[in-house]
């Protein structure tokens, strides 16, 4: 099989600056702004993890039960790619980027001013609308930045920002949330996305519209239609719904089955958000050897590494490691899918950089979901680590079918 290419196939667009119209000051600060939107996000995102023991209490509901508000997010996630792709898809870029941040930023006040557990949810929902659009709208920004055979780096850059987040953003977050409570939590978030609106600002040129790019019904239909495009989503809605599974559920997995106290849970935090930031930058350079082979090792790996996780939650602090390399893995596994689908996307570009999140939330959503059922089931706040191996492994199945399909020739991936 032809290893697809680790630079996404997208043609510069008409969009694209040229050299000499941004240097490369200026192109390193714009795709630092775009990155920042990254940040903003994943603190977001993940923050929910780090106090959902704070939420459920503030709420007056049960543990597994506000974890729903992170599912919650994640369908808010997928109802808003197709939607904000498709419409938005001949709209200037920054214009959309900045209306996508100011979104969020209200979507979180919103959170935080949340009177009970339905407001939330509805408010954690509407928040989700917002991701994965930026995401995919930020990372056609900086591949149009940079050179063809940066683009995966720079993609790779943006999407540092939610790694990132996870090593200061979450920690910090989650610090704040036990000891100024949760909604002081959800305030900070609303404060980093204004941050980032005045950033891309800042920053980001002004890009005139791609009539190139198009969220018309025929590349809309050919993008759908496309079984390695509905593949590689599958891939992400499943594998790395593993991830999702045990970080859900982090918090009590240390101190009710590890035996630390609350104190340690930003500790732990901090280790997943420092996996992230090494696989991230790992993935940017496993993706010039082959995106489609980092994608098959990295979905073998997640599933032993989810195993080594059930065994290590008893052991205290020998979980840290583990959980480190749980979130480095997902990170190879995540940038790589970034470049797989707008490689598979056609003329849809927009549409395919924003539906690996799409895909990604759905996973986000089923693996809190399936957590949260064996942990009510009586299995222990452990057994979702079970739950992640079994979905990396039936991650890697669909990877060897797309590669399958691929051999035959029935679709050119």
């Amino acid at each position: 099989m032809t290893a697809t290419s680790a630079t996404p196939s997208t043609a510069p667009h008409p969009e694209t600056p040229d050299s000499g119209a941004v240097g490369r000051r200026h192109v390193g600060l714009a795709i630092l702004a775009l990155a920042m939107g990254g940040f903003t996000i994943g603190t977001t995102e993940f923050l929910t993890m780090g106090v959902l023991p704070e939420i459920a209490r503030g709420v007056d509901v049960s543990v597994p039960a506000a974890g729903r508000v992170i599912s919650a997010y994640a369908l808010g996630v997928v109802v808003g790619v197709p939607i904000l792709a498709f419409f938005g898809a001949k709209l200037p870029r920054r214009a959309m980027l900045v209306g996508l941040m100011t979104a969020y930023a209200a979507a979180n006040v919103a959170s935080a001013l949340a009177p009970g557990y339905l407001v939330l949810g509805a408010a954690r929902f509407v928040g989700g609308l917002p991701h994965g659009a930026y995401f995919g709208v930020a990372s056609l920004v900086a591949a149009g930045l940079v050179a063809p055979e940066r683009r995966g780096r720079a993609v790779a850059s943006v999407m540092l920002g939610l790694s990132v987040a996870n090593v200061v953003g979450v920690p910090a977050a989650t610090w704040l949330g036990q000891n100024a409570g949760w909604r002081a939590s959800y305030l900070l978030a609303g404060v980093l996305a204004l941050v980032t609106v005045g950033l891309v600002l800042a920053f980001v040129p002004h890009l005139p519209t791609d009539t190139a790019a198009s969220g018309g019904r025929e590349e809309a239909r050919a993008f759908f239609g496309n079984l390695q495009v509905w593949l590689t989503m599958g891939v992400g809605a499943v594998g790395f719904g593993g991830l999702f599974a045990v970080y859900s559920y982090i918090a009590k997995t240390v101190t009710e089955v590890g035996g630390l106290g609350e104190s340690t849970v930003p500790i732990f935090v901090l280790a997943m958000g420092l996996g992230m930031v090494v696989g991230t930058w790992l993935a940017g350079e496993l993706a010039g050897w082959s995106v489609f082979r980092s994608l098959l090792a990295s979905s073998a790996a997640g599933a032993v590494v989810m195993g080594i996780y059930w065994f290590a939650a008893p052991h205290g602090w020998w979980l840290w490691p583990v959980a480190f390399l749980v979130t480095a893995v997902g990170s190879v596994l995540v940038v790589n899918l970034q470049l797989r689908l707008m490689d598979v996307a056609g003329d849809a570009v927009t549409l395919g950089a924003a539906m690996n999140h799409a895909a990604l939330n759905i996973a986000n959503a089923l693996g809190a979901w399936l957590g949260g059922i064996v942990i009510a089931a009586g299995y222990g706040y452990r057994s979702p680590a079970l739950v992640g191996a079994a979905l990396s492994v039936v991650g890697l199945a669909i990877l060897l079918v797309s590669a399958r399909v691929h051999v035959r020739g029935r679709v050119t991936a």
